[in-house]
């Protein structure tokens, strides 16, 4: 018996689907936001990197859902979105008004840091289509009934959006809890997306009345603090491999809290420059710790899209082995060769991942 009970491939169309915005990335490459004459344009959003994630990496099927305005741009998204491979039939296209007076797409301008400059974000998303998504708008019995889906994901950035998002994530985690689907949730906290609706207070009462819906809960420390309520103590900022007693305690605090926790992952960073970290990762699973092969000094070429990628590796290790050992250890390593490429998407292989959780290194393959 695994630790969480899974539908089966042969009863579902969908391994996973993820609820969330999907941006267009602009990345000014080597170089500043603030002086760039050009950009590089990709598609990124917390919640859909893990199932493009999935479908790319590990050969999974997967579906978004999110809502565009119907104009260039968001054709542009759904292009992207196509050639990560994930479904779009579940879209909510929205009519344009030639403006963005009622609707438009977000816009995510990252930049990478490096050495003493950290990486910046600047969003651009107010009244995009997917902050507008409200309750009812998505069939969601068709999709987890009718479809069938193995694994649902979604996160606190998409909760962030508006007053309606949170009852969207809500009444979708109600019906795919309704129909056997395992529900997880990346707390992702984003101080910008709730400074002006209430900051950290306002997060806190949105994401503590999701987390009693949630299967398998994810995040950082500073999510768990910030969303949840629950400090670490015994810790610093000199986090090592062999001590993380204060993540345990925050972790038994939490299942405590909240029982139906079926698991709990948090990835375990050191910021030693924005192109060097520290990187693990633990996971509680059943009443037991299982932690991931710590990666001291991690060279990091784009640090965005690691904890999507960690959630996408856990899901994968979850959805084919059940074992928490592994799902922590396919997370670790997914996210670890995510931060090595630029984007926020990942563009790891299998094999890839495979040969890091196995201990390889970085030799040359011929």
């Amino acid at each position: 018996m695994g630790v969480l009970t899974i539908k089966s491939q042969q009863e579902c169309s969908y391994d996973c689907v993820s609820l969330g915005e999907v941006m267009l990335r602009f990345d000014p490459g080597n170089g500043r936001i603030r002086t760039a004459r050009r950009f590089d344009v990709w598609e990124g959003g917390g919640e859909y990197n893990v199932s493009r994630g999935l479908t790319k990496c590990f050969g999974l099927k997967t579906a978004v859902i999110t809502s565009l305005a119907k104009n260039d741009t968001g054709f542009l998204v759904e292009d992207f979105i196509m050639q990560g491979g994930v479904d779009t039939r579940f879209i909510k296209w929205v009519d344009f008004d030639g403006v963005g007076r009622t609707v438009r797409n977000g816009l995510n301008f990252t930049e990478r840091g490096f050495g003493i400059r950290g990486a910046k974000g600047v969003s651009d998303r107010g009244n995009t289509a997917a902050s507008q998504l409200k309750k009812g708008d998505i069939d969601w019995d068709y999709i987890f009934g009718k479809c069938g889906v193995r694994w649902f994901h979604t996160g606190g950035i998409f909760a962030a959006l508006s007053e309606t998002t949170p009852d969207v994530v809500i009444e979708a985690m109600r019906i795919a809890k309704k129909y056997g689907t395992v529900v997880s949730y990346d707390l992702n906290y984003r101080p910008s997306l709730w400074q002006s609706i209430g900051g950290k207070a306002k997060a806190r009462e949105v994401n503590r009345e999701i987390a009693g819906h949630v299967d398998v809960m994810i995040g950082n420390e500073e999510d768990f603090t910030a969303c949840l309520g629950f400090e670490i103590e015994g810790t610093d900022e000199k986090l090592t491999k062999l001590d993380i007693s204060g993540y345990r305690n925050m972790i038994r605090t939490a299942v405590g809290e909240y029982p139906g926790f079926r698991v709990i992952a948090t990835t375990l960073r050191t910021v030693k420059s924005a192109t060097v970290n520290s990187w693990g990762a633990i996971c509680w699973a059943d009443g037991t710790f299982y932690e991931a092969t710590h990666r001291d000094d991690l060279e990091i070429f784009d640090r965005v899209g690691g904890g999507d990628s960690f959630a996408s590796g856990l899901a994968y290790g979850f959805l084919t082995f059940n074992d928490a050992q592994k799902a922590v250890e396919y997370g670790a390593a997914h996210g670890a060769l995510a931060m090595t490429t630029p984007g926020d998407t990942s563009m790891a292989a299998l094999d890839e991942v495979e040969k890091l959780v196995k201990g390889g290194g970085a030799r040359v393959d011929r």
